[in-house]
């Protein structure tokens, strides 16, 4: 008898092909990715993310990407990554805190339209307007008319922002209740991470589903054709960091910028008066 022929798995903890109420019945994910094996992927990439940049500033294009998921899903992370090679300059990473008293009688959108892009460069919002569908409604700091108004109005916005020259791109980051519980829990036992720990986490925890809910019809009464939403499986943060930065890449039809590299001149041989290290009288020791 012939044998079956094994079914080929999901690459980069792909899932969209699958019924998203079966997911946590059915293990579709390949096994966690190793270190090095993403580290020379990530390399691969970083190389394009400076060919994306060059581009940017030689074509004056305008770029915003929006990254939006739930707590522990690892926002900060994929944004650390893409920037990691980039020049600040060009990539710049807006993690906006809470609105002051001033901010709170703006516009809504007006804090954020203040850190939007001119020519030659990209903005990467770590969290960004979607505030006002996701946790300000779940933790109570907006009303109900605030988040209806907000879901009605938004796909105009954005429509205006595609249609003022900005390339607009919007990714949620998904992660599962067990493994964001273990990440949460993973932060009480690692000094590194206990700044990112607070009370609003707790709530995360016991909000789980209320915030399934609130991104849910996030995401159904705000993706448009002009501004469509991704989303990413972010349970393997390792490959759903490769995801995302190759899926952003193919969105964008950059392309290699000449570069006018100057040449090296010849070392000029060190004056007689001229030490040949800097002295000082303090200097840091190699060996603390």
């Amino acid at each position: 008898m012939a044998k079956k022929k094994k079914e080929a798995e999901p690459v980069d903890g792909a899932r969209a092909d699958l019924d998203p109420d079966r997911l946590d019945a059915v293990d579709v994910r390949p096994p966690k990715m190793k270190r090095k094996a993403f580290e020379k992927e990530l390399e691969k990439l970083q190389v394009e993310l400076v060919r994306l940049q060059e581009w940017t500033v030689a074509t004056g294009a305008k770029i915003v990407v929006v990254f939006e998921g739930r707590d522990t899903a690892g926002k900060g992370g994929v944004i650390a990554r893409i920037t990691q090679r980039t020049s600040p300059r060009v990539f710049k990473h807006v993690a906006l805190p809470k609105p002051s008293d001033r901010e709170r009688t703006q516009l809504y959108m007006q804090r954020y339209i203040a850190h939007f892009p001119a020519a030659g460069e990209i903005v990467l919002f770590d969290r960004s307007w979607y505030n006002r569908a996701g946790v300000e409604p779940v933790m109570g700091f907006c009303t109900a008319e605030e988040t209806e108004r907000f879901l009605e109005v938004t796909p105009f916005f954005e429509r205006q922002i595609v249609e003022s020259g900005i390339r607009l791109i919007k990714y949620f980051l998904e992660v599962s209740q067990d493994v964001q519980l273990e990440r949460f829990r993973s932060r009480l036992t690692d000094p590194i991470k206990h700044w990112k720990l607070s009370p609003m986490d707790v709530e995360a925890v016991r909000r789980y589903w209320e915030y399934t809910k609130a991104y849910q019809r996030m995401l159904d009464a705000t993706d448009t054709e002009f501004a469509p939403w991704y989303l990413v499986d972010f349970d393997d943060q390792r490959r759903g960091r490769l995801a995302l930065i190759r899926h952003l890449l193919s969105l964008i039809p950059y392309e290699p910028v000449p570069q006018d590299l100057p040449a090296m001149p010849e070392v000029p041989k060190r004056p007689a008066d001229v030490p040949a290290r800097l002295r000082a009288l303090r200097r840091v020791p190699l060996d603390l």
